[in-house]
């Protein structure tokens, strides 16, 4: 059994189940903490795929200066599409995991037979999924920013639009995931489906870097990301739950 099966054992009996009217009552919320915790802990037993979307997200923005030029008035006003282009796509690497191996093992369809909220369930692996991509991601943003000219004072628009921003790709992807669950090698037909979606994401986080490194207020651009993840946050675990329901059946 994989390390995703055997962490699912322990959990089950957690949650509680329908058929199991003496098992503890757990509210949603508790049982979205156990499973975040849980693939946060399965996350890093396997440190590869932590490390991978990063990696990307790196080679891209180092890679970058060596191929257009070395010279910071080249790179500055390219750096806002590069950043977010590499973090939309360093994400992208992570979602076709993100529900993968516990259908495989058993494990989403346990969560459905649960009695538990399979929207907060599945948000809950979404917020697993920012933690361990988007929120490093943010983190490292400032880097590309300055391997791309990026002044100072420009890091933490940097920081806190690419945080906002992937919190929506996070869930975008979500969905995108859930549709794609019983196929195989689904990555191509995962990235179809959810880079349209994106675009928003990509223009407004784009132009909120942009206006950060000119120096100019971003707080328009970074509200409307913020207006885009709570729409996400609203919808998307209602909409994955549902994929996830019609892929079991």
């Amino acid at each position: 059994m994989n390390d995703s099966g055997a962490m699912s054992a322990p959990l089950r009996p957690a949650l509680g189940s329908k058929s199991d009217p003496g098992g503890p009552a757990v509210s949603a919320l508790a049982a979205a903490r156990l499973v975040l915790a849980r693939d946060l802990k399965l996350a890093f037993r396997k440190r590869s795929q932590l490390v991978q979307p990063l990696a990307f997200f790196a080679i891209v923005t180092t890679l970058f200066p060596l191929g257009v030029s070395p010279e910071l008035t080249v790179l500055r006003p390219l750096a806002p599409g590069v950043v977010w282009a590499a973090a939309l796509l360093a994400s992208l690497l992570a979602l076709e995991l993100l529900f993968r191996d516990d259908a495989q093992d058993g494990t989403l369809e346990q969560y459905a037979l649960s009695g538990r909220s399979l929207t907060w369930l599945l948000a809950a692996k979404t917020a697993a999924h920012w933690l361990l991509t988007g929120l490093p991601l943010a983190l490292m943003a400032p880097l590309a920013g300055v391997a791309l000219g990026a002044p100072g004072r420009a890091m933490a628009g940097i920081v806190v639009s690419v945080a906002v921003g992937t919190v929506a790709l996070s869930l975008i992807g979500s969905i995108g995931a859930a549709l794609t669950l019983g196929i195989r090698r689904s990555g191509a037909l995962l990235s179809l489906l959810t880079l349209p979606l994106d675009i928003p994401v990509l223009i407004f986080g784009a132009r909120a870097t942009e206006l950060a490194i000119g120096g100019e207020a971003y707080g328009v651009p970074l509200r409307l990301l913020g207006a885009l993840a709570v729409l996400g946050l609203t919808l998307a675990p209602l909409a994955a739950a549902a994929a996830v329901r019609i892929n079991l059946e």
